[in-house]
């Protein structure tokens, strides 16, 4: 995949950039928004936040019927700016976290994979930019 076939998502956060790097990047947090849909959660989170540390997050349908573990290792870890990551599969993930103030925008951009249409993964990950900001404005 070229770097023009690359998705992006974003949100602005009525949250400053400190709140919303910890909620991002905290396993008790993580756990809390992880999800693009009310019928999927995440039931545990592990995160070495720092280059060459690896995270994982598990996913599943809350009825028990499908899950799987999201995870990679940290390719660039930029204090209240930037995340970069290599997922599992190899396809690169990069989030920059862009301070306004009183409000923060993220912006994420993956490698999408070859068995969905790319409309569909970038839906799924945008349920999930939404869930955080639901999450981290809410709380």
């Amino acid at each position: 995949m070229g770097a023009n076939n690359r998705v992006t998502v974003q949100a602005v956060i009525q949250a400053p950039v400190e709140k919303v790097w910890r909620y991002w990047t905290e396993p008790e947090h993580i756990t809390k928004w992880n999800q693009a849909s009310e019928d999927w959660h995440s039931p545990w989170a592990k995160n070495d936040l720092r280059v060459g540390g690896t995270f994982v997050t598990r996913m599943e349908a809350k009825d028990g019927s499908q899950g799987f573990d999201f995870g990679g290792t940290y390719d660039l870890v930029e204090h209240h700016k930037a995340i970069s990551y290599t997922m599992d599969d190899g396809r690169k993930v990069d989030a920059v976290f862009i301070d306004r103030g009183e409000v923060t925008e993220v912006i994420e951009t993956f490698d999408p994979e070859g068995m969905y249409p790319v409309e569909y993964q970038q839906a799924g990950w945008q349920a999930i930019m939404d869930s955080f900001k639901r999450y981290t404005e809410a709380n």
